[in-house]
């Protein structure tokens, strides 16, 4: 067990020396000793806005191309050549947000999230079985209620309709 958390640690300090690396790297604002992937998300620079704008002008395109591309361009009528191309203007997409300091950030945070969850205690297959059999009798019970209330407010409403 102790070995499996230095191995942890290990990991999240790796992480962390690698957000750092890259606001030294990038000659951006240092945040001191503590990095995060937030304090990478902050930093920018032009390259991040040529970036974002190919991507959002690639998701646009991509979103195009079904009904405009065909009346342009012969063999984009075939389906299959417009799939193509929707999928490759929407990897270009990706890799573009993946290359700005906001999309290495988030591969800071996944890295970080993967340690995390490796340090969560899941439940065991008994507890699991003991609360999905709590909740649906719960909501039996819940159900049971309602149709109640609801019988009620038929017959008082019959009452007076007649």
């Amino acid at each position: 067990m102790s070995n499996n958390q230095d191995n942890l640690e290990t990991k999240l300090s790796d992480a962390k020396a690698t957000a750092s690396g890259m606001l030294t790297k990038g000659k951006h604002v240092s945040a001191g000793n503590k990095t995060t992937a937030v304090e990478v998300a902050k930093t920018g620079s032009i390259k991040d806005l040529i970036l974002w704008l190919l991507a959002a002008v690639a998701l646009i395109g991509a979103t195009l191309v079904n009904q405009y591309l065909p009346g342009y361009w012969q063999p984009a009528n075939d389906v299959w050549v417009r799939i193509g191309i929707i999928a490759a203007l929407v990897v270009f997409a990706l890799v573009c947000l993946i290359l700005t300091h906001q999309g290495r950030a988030f591969k800071i945070l996944l890295k970080d999230a993967v340690v995390e969850l490796r340090r969560v205690t899941w439940p065991g297959k008994d507890e699991t079985f003991q609360y999905t059999w709590q909740v649906i009798v719960v909501i039996a019970i819940v159900g049971f209620f309602i149709w109640l209330l609801d019988n009620f407010f038929n017959w008082f409403v019959g009452i007076f309709i007649g």
